[in-house]
């Protein structure tokens, strides 16, 4: 059993309380909105497209390829399928062997088990050899329901500090396709951060190209600009729409590759003078980007009327229905919108 501190609040399975009941659907519980277009596993597609012309590539996992999407290369090229049990440590070790013998392996599990269990793994096996390993993790963030034993909420803080290591936080279905071949033919480590099972299409209505290492300016506008990553560029893009209504005009700049980061484009986007700066992401205020970005800012001596973080709290968060949780910490549309008027 859990410590009791990571126990479920009660009053969260007590509609009567304002609770919602908790089932297992909020583990893999998609973030699209009822009416919104998505695409079932498309890093998974993605993968098996890639084989294709690719005999190197592998695939390797920790008894998750289905919470992963990797079934589908599971089931394409069952003999280029490595399933090691729940053992995370192990999945590193052999991803690391497989590299050292000219394979690509792509290697998936939960964010939370990649970060907390097998770091110095992925830090002395992969990272110090700069080995062609990618290491490829749902549930980032606040992406699921089921508390901090499964919620990643400070893996971009944990894996920035780690030479050699490339990291990637895709926003949707339509750039994660764009994303799996990109960083197949990076040569060295990756951290990619995985949205799984339905994943909402977003970017291809801005006619969006992921570029490794590049962030890219969707939206323009001359009151605000959001540079984001992840889920939260499509939160950004959500709610600069609806700030049209109220006369604020909201650029977005996404920041699909956290590291290297792309210090010239931040720069130049940050520097236009008269523009609040606000960094969102689906992460703690610890470590992530919205610090990144800030000592980005502070190198270059570059001063924004005000500089402010959509982010979650440096806190064990709660176990609950993604949709509360998501506006209870604020990283929800309905939360970005609140907080930028309160901050105009």
């Amino acid at each position: 059993m859990r410590p009791s501190k990571y126990q479920r609040p009660a009053h969260l399975d007590n509609p009567a309380l304002g609770g919602t009941r908790l089932t297992t659907s909020a583990m893999i519980a998609s973030i699209a909105g009822p009416d919104q277009r998505t695409k079932a596993a498309p890093f998974g597609h993605a993968l098996v497209e890639l084989a294709r012309t690719r005999p190197d590539i592998v695939g390797v996992t920790a008894d998750l390829s289905k919470y992963t999407d990797l079934h589908l290369f599971a089931k394409a090229y069952p003999d280029r399928f490595y399933q090691m049990g729940m053992a995370e440590q192990v999945m590193i070790s052999t991803a690391a062997g497989l590299a050292r013998e000219g394979f690509t392996p792509f290697a998936t599990t939960y964010a939370v088990f990649a970060a907390r269990r097998a770091y110095d793994f992925i830090f002395m096996a992969i990272a110090e050899e700069n080995l062609n390993v990618k290491i490829v993790c749902a549930l980032p963030g606040l992406t699921t329901g089921y508390g901090p034993s499964h919620q990643a909420t400070e893996d971009i803080a944990i894996f920035r500090g780690m030479p050699n290591l490339t990291i990637i936080d895709p926003c949707d279905a339509h750039e994660i396709e764009q994303a799996v071949p990109a960083i197949a033919a990076h040569r060295g480590p990756v951290y990619m951060r995985l949205l799984r099972g339905n994943v909402p299409l977003v970017l291809d209505e801005y006619g969006y190209r992921f570029e490794l290492g590049k962030a890219k300016t969707i939206r323009d506008g001359r009151d605000v600009l959001i540079i984001s990553s992840g889920l939260m560029t499509m939160r950004a893009l959500e709610a600069a729409k609806r700030l049209e209504a109220d006369r604020i005009d909201v650029a977005v700049l996404h920041v699909p590759t956290i590291k290297p980061l792309d210090v010239e484009t931040i720069e130049r986007e940050a520097a236009r003078t008269g523009r609040m700066v606000i960094v969102a992401e689906n992460h703690s205020v610890v470590g992530g980007l919205g610090e990144a970005v800030a000592g980005v800012l502070m190198r270059a001596g570059i001063h924004p009327p005000s500089f402010r973080q959509i982010a979650l709290p440096d806190a064990f968060l709660d176990a609950g229905a993604l949709p509360t949780l998501h506006d209870r910490y604020g990283i929800s549309t309905d939360a970005m919108v609140a907080s930028i008027k309160s901050w105009l």
